[in-house]
């Protein structure tokens, strides 16, 4: 190893440990959706929880191949597998899957009824500023 005199760096740098070590008990896991398993049982719980998690999906979606492959196929099954589960009255597609802008869109529907009424939905977009 070459001592920092011999050193022909125009800046020297010191070398020092990464600044995040991972500890051998540490569990959490990078791309964890949920802690756990999270259940769904209203409205307003899929209205204020679900566009987090949401947000979390897109950014996979875009990191992740076999999880975009995987999403783009089932995207509710995809969520219960990663432990996020909605309520039967609700559904979700995932539009645009071959595109830069995807988007996610959560329904709702009426019992008896064959008409979606869509309650949100995300979508990834692009901003650049000066």
């Amino acid at each position: 190893m070459m001592s920092e005199k011999k050193s022909k760096a125009l800046v020297p740098v010191k070398k020092v440990l990464p600044p995040a070590v991972k500890g051998a008990k540490d569990t959490n896991k990078p791309f964890e959706l949920v802690n756990g398993n999270l259940k769904l049982t209203s409205r307003d719980e899929v209205r204020s929880l679900l566009p987090d998690i949401l947000g979390k999906v897109l950014a996979r979606v875009w990191l992740d191949s076999s999880f975009h492959r995987e999403f783009s196929q089932d995207p509710q099954k995809t969520l219960e597998i990663n432990g996020v589960f909605l309520p039967e009255n609700m559904s979700i597609e995932f539009q645009k899957q071959n595109t830069d802008r995807p988007r996610i869109v959560v329904f709702e529907q009426k019992p008896n009824s064959k008409f979606k009424l869509r309650v949100f939905y995300l979508q990834l977009v692009m901003m650049a500023g000066r």
